[in-house]
């Protein structure tokens, strides 16, 4: 077989294969919460804790497509992405702290000798209100953000130390005891959600599933963004703004909408996180959690949507990993994988897969 016909059968049958390693994986992660229901002396019981450590790599994956939407299509590389996911985090944990606390104050408020609710967590002890705060509060902020910045046109470096400088205000601030966000502590200690026990084996599974849920439909989400008219925009947006411009295009409406709406599933995947890890606290807003987030797009492959999902499942595996066996030396392994990936892998693990592919 001649090479261009090679590379045209191996092109057709790409699509078909991603396909079917998508369905393979989707179907094991839609069984881990039905195994994890089974008795303890079950050989195919999924622990608590192996759930727990899947379901917060999915939020992960979450974060990273969501980044990849503004990075690897709109060519807008934020540094600040955590602020988005601890947001939601946040919002989820205003929720629980109240369903925990009953009719009294959070337990970190009695602590403070606090009186009475801030205004600003009133109708929290209301799930459907809480699940607004989940998509207002990043989305809100991102919109605000984004009009400014889109609207002076700051893009590139200036955009990328912008949303740095963003999220560690946010931080700072969430660090503070008096802001009433648990300060340093965050929040943590909750007992149940919508009434039913949180650490109950069926509420960890409905849990999990609602993430699996989530991402799946973020997945195809951004598929049909990509595929769309939508996303050719973006494409040349990122790849020739001025040409872009020069057609008659207005970038600025087509930058802020995906990055509201980036910011919004940042904002739904820690919603998620927070009652399947139990906890969160300011630390999430750290730039080096941003940092990684970018790591994770740049090792699987910007732009590519399946790449980046690559890229958080194999960063935070060896973070788990690392962490138990030699944590001192977790920074300097990411450090080295991004030097590699940025050396030797331009295109990332899933441009690596393709060319093997073509081979």
């Amino acid at each position: 077989m001649n090479q261009p016909l090679a590379i045209t059968a191996a092109q057709k049958a790409g699509p078909k294969l991603t396909l079917a390693v998508g369905a393979v994986v989707l179907s094991i992660l839609l069984a881990m919460p039905l195994l994890h229901l089974l008795p303890a002396d079950n050989p195919l019981q999924v622990s608590a804790y192996s759930l727990t450590l899947v379901g917060k790599i999915l939020c992960y994956c979450i974060v990273a497509l969501a980044l990849d939407l503004v990075w690897g299509y709109a060519g807008l590389l934020s540094l600040g992405h955590g602020l988005f996911f601890a947001l939601g985090g946040y919002a989820m944990g205003m929720y629980l702290m109240r369903e925990s606390a009953g009719d009294g104050l959070p337990a970190f408020m009695v602590f403070l000798s606090w009186t009475e609710l801030p205004w600003y967590w009133y109708g929290t002890s209301n799930f459907l209100w809480a699940l607004c705060l989940v998509v207002l509060a990043p989305g809100l902020l991102a919109l605000v953000f984004g009009f400014f910045a889109f609207r002076s046109r700051i893009k590139g470096v200036y955009f990328s130390i912008m949303t740095q400088a963003l999220t560690f205000a946010g931080m700072l601030l969430f660090f503070r005891n008096e802001t009433g966000f648990g300060g340093n502590n965050g929040f943590t200690n909750f007992r149940s959600i919508l009434g039913f026990d949180i650490t109950a084996p069926g509420t960890r599974a409905v849990l999990f599933l609602c993430t699996v849920l989530l991402l799946t439909g973020s997945l195809l989400l951004g598929w049909k963004l990509a595929k769309s008219k939508f996303g050719r925009v973006l494409t040349a947006l990122r790849d020739a703004e001025n040409r872009l411009m020069f057609c008659g295009y207005d970038p600025r409406g087509y930058k802020l909408f995906i990055w509201v709406l980036s910011a919004v599933l940042c904002g739904l995947a820690g919603a998620l996180y927070v009652p399947l890890v139990g906890i969160i606290n300011p630390s999430e807003m750290s730039p080096t959690n941003s940092i990684e987030a970018a790591v994770w797009v740049a090792l699987g492959g910007r732009g590519t949507l399946i790449g980046p999902l690559l890229g958080a499942g194999i960063v935070n595996g060896m973070k788990s990993w690392f962490t138990v066996a030699f944590p001192e030396y977790w920074l300097f392994a990411l450090g080295a994988l991004f030097i590699v990936v940025t050396l030797f892998l331009p295109k990332g693990v899933i441009g690596l897969l393709n060319k093997k592919g073509e081979q």
